[in-house]
């Protein structure tokens, strides 16, 4: 009698069928797409230091704001007819604290100038300025830092000893005695002496970031391959330490530009014709011109206390995102 298939005999062939209830072996999940910050990168790609903090002030409000106000404030410095078209220095002595009106809208100072147009024109002083110091600042105080961490030693002592002579000089009283003797006129005595006393804090902030940066393994091997100093210093220190220096320039910019109206208004940064907000603050502040027209004072104060702030907060904001300590 021949055999069913319930009875489970083996068909011609010797291979038993398949049962259609039987579990088989699971399918291996169909790959997913990556999500989050690591999908736009390409495989096997680690981010840096320079695109994790672009991605971070790119998404801070507090960088995107003070970026754009330093923005306007920088082409307003450069060009700024576009938004003033009179002359600063022309002055009618009949409109002599004249109040806000129609076509000038924040009046007249005490020799009949207008201020929103002296305004406008202050902001291209006190920026250069600034940044202008900053630059020398950055400059020197990061390759006397830098050589001082590097070399180590006898150079070490010697560049700290120096750093320390200058620290002991007070900014604003020794900032006032070299301005006092000097008979040049422009920004660049007040450039020349803000860098000269500013810079031991930023060779003090390089030297520690070259001595923590040359330590490092990459520097190391740089040297087993024959990698000789200038390489190591610009190929491989340089771009690893130069980031607390970029922070703390930036925080100082705007500590610059308050510095050289301090100096303005004492009398012996710039000085007139020159027009800067240190000078119509300096010329506004009799007690009497005042309370009869407090607008003269009002507005370039405020123009120099919003670029302060706003260099400050961007200076802030990329501290955030440079310094992996505090994310």
């Amino acid at each position: 009698m021949p055999a069913s298939a319930g009875d489970g005999a083996v068909p011609p062939g010797g291979r038993q069928p398949d049962s259609p209830t039987a579990p088989g072996p699971a399918a291996p999940p169909p790959p997913t797409a990556a999500s989050g910050p690591e999908a736009s990168a390409p495989a096997g790609e680690a981010r840096g230091l320079w695109t994790d903090a672009w991605h971070d002030l790119r998404r801070n409000p507090v960088f995107v704001v003070s970026a754009l106000l330093i923005l306007f404030l920088l082409v307003i410095a450069l060009w700024p007819g576009l938004i003033a078209g009179q002359d600063p220095q022309r002055c009618e002595l009949g409109r002599s604290l004249q109040g806000p009106s129609a076509g000038h809208w924040f009046g007249f100072d005490t020799q009949g100038c207008d201020v929103y147009t002296r305004t406008v024109y202050g902001a291209r002083a006190s920026i250069a300025v600034g940044v202008c110091a900053t630059l020398g600042v950055a400059v020197l105080g990061t390759v006397v830092g830098g050589l001082a961490g590097f070399f180590g030693g006898f150079w070490d002592g010697l560049l700290s000893r120096l750093t320390d002579v200058f620290f002991g000089i007070p900014m604003v009283l020794g900032a006032i005695v070299f301005l006092s003797m000097v008979t040049l006129t422009g920004i660049w005595p007040v450039v020349v002496v803000i860098a000269a006393l500013s810079w031991p804090q930023i060779a003090r902030i390089a030297r520690g970031a070259v001595l923590t940066a040359k330590e490092h393994d990459y520097v190391q091997a740089a040297r087993a391959l024959g990698a000789g100093t200038p390489r190591v210093l610009l190929r491989h220190i340089l771009p690893n330490a130069i980031a607390p220096v970029i922070v703390m320039a930036t925080i100082m910019l705007g500590t610059f530009i308050a510095l050289e109206a301090t100096l303005s208004y004492l009398g012996v940064g710039l000085k007139p014709p020159s027009v800067s907000w240190g000078v119509d603050i300096s010329a506004a502040s009799d007690g009497m011109q005042f309370r009869n027209a407090p607008h003269i004072l009002f507005y370039p104060a405020a123009a120099l206390s919003v670029t302060v702030l706003a260099f400050i907060m961007l200076g802030d904001a990329v501290r955030d995102a440079l310094d992996p300590k505090l994310r």
